[in-house]
């Protein structure tokens, strides 16, 4: 009897291994793509405001090679630096444009205006810069709606996704606007129209990799999904606490969870910005970069989780 027990066990774990090694990837949760096509330096603002740089609104499109759907999701990767320094190839933002098109994503990542002020000094100039950037990401978002046809784009899932100020663009322009945000540096200025902020219907989820928020009470203007990933020792944008107005992925999670909005978060205890042991803006080892593909894959098992069925 105990023999035909263990022998049971054995065919039934033999069993759900060969079945385990039969199920095929699933699109938008595993790399079904080998190759990647990238198109680069695309404008997506024709007339941009008066004394700005052209290359403020450039984009390269990322998308999987040989893929026949007509009807693809979008991720607009929007880059860090402060809102001073980067664009459309800092850090990390092609290796996740790379590896969310072999997943079946199509990428953008999207350069934006950068601050002539002192953003990483002073609340007010970092507010405005934060403000200029989600007008300019607003303009991507509309590039593709208009040419969803052109790129295929599915315009009921466009995803923002963003690293550092990057995560901070994306998550206030899905939950705050330009009235919200000059509330901050203005208060009283047009009280009348903050009562009544539309929920936007262009943002599906948002990606938040070590950004913050200037007000976490601005998530009940929206329900957008969101999943975050954050270093437990982040002195740049602090994981649970603001030393300098901006409040982290814990705190994002916490009130995201009480107002019952889809949302999952990542904390890398023991590490700084970008996943750094120490932040170091100009350098990012192989630790690092592996660091920054697991919270990839973090990222796109969620999406699959809350997207997915409404996508194949």
């Amino acid at each position: 009897m105990h023999r035909l027990l263990i022998g049971g066990c054995i065919l039934t774990c033999t069993t759900l291994t060969l079945y385990g090694q039969q199920l095929p990837p699933a699109r938008y949760k595993d790399r079904v793509f080998t190759a990647v096509t990238t198109d680069k330096n695309i404008i997506y603002q024709s007339n941009p405001p008066a004394g700005t740089k052209e290359k403020y609104y450039l984009l390269d499109l990322y998308q999987p090679e040989n893929d026949t759907s007509t009807s693809r999701p979008l991720i607009i990767w929007i880059h860090g630096g402060g809102f001073k320094f980067g664009n459309k190839t800092s850090r990390g933002i092609p290796l996740w444009c790379k590896r969310f098109a072999q997943r079946g994503y199509v990428c953008a990542a999207v350069n934006y205006r950068l601050s002539k002020e002192p953003a990483l000094s002073n609340f007010t100039a970092l507010v405005n810069a934060c403000s200029d950037a989600m007008e300019d990401i607003d303009q991507a978002v509309s590039f593709f709606i208009k040419n969803s046809n052109v790129y295929r784009i599915d315009t009921s899932r466009i995803i923002l996704a963003g690293n550092s100020a990057g995560g901070m663009i994306a998550l206030h322009l899905a939950y705050s606007n330009a009235v919200l945000m000059k509330q901050l540096v203005q208060p009283g200025a047009d009280p009348g129209l903050v009562a009544a902020i539309p929920e936007r219907r262009d943002i599906a989820a948002v990606i938040n990799f070590w950004g913050g928020m200037f007000d976490t009470g601005w998530l009940k203007n929206a329900s957008v999904p969101i999943v975050s990933v954050h270093g437990g020792k982040d002195r740049i944008v602090p994981f649970g606490k603001t030393d300098n107005g901006v409040y982290g992925s814990l705190v994002i999670h916490q009130n995201a969870d009480a107002l019952h909005i889809p949302n999952r978060l990542k904390a890398y205890e023991g590490y700084a910005h970008e996943l750094q042991k120490r932040f170091n803006p100009f350098w990012a080892g192989k630790a690092t970069k592996v660091r920054w593909q697991e919270a990839g894959q973090f990222a796109a098992d969620f999406l699959y989780e809350e997207l997915m069925g409404m996508v194949q």
